[in-house]
């Protein structure tokens, strides 16, 4: 499974990624080891999904970074 997920970061903005580990990806934005969330720990996982294949997980993602996807993540996932 591939995996689309929100993280709320400590200074309540919001972090969108894609994994094939969720579980694994979180523990290292926890630790410090994913340079764009490092300075913002505590994280939370606030959404996540999960889809058959990497292409349809990766549109998905990119979606969510973009305008009314944006809107959407923001209405409806947060």
């Amino acid at each position: 499974m591939y995996y689309v997920y929100i993280l709320k970061l400590q200074d309540n903005s919001h972090y969108v990624g894609f994994s094939e580990n969720l579980q694994q990806r979180i523990s290292e934005h926890n630790e410090g080891s994913v340079k764009t969330t490092q300075n913002q720990r505590p994280v939370s996982l606030v959404f996540y999904a999960a889809f058959a294949t990497k292409h349809k997980a990766t549109q998905f993602e990119r979606y969510l970074k973009e305008g009314s996807g944006f809107a959407f993540r923001n209405k409806h996932l947060i």
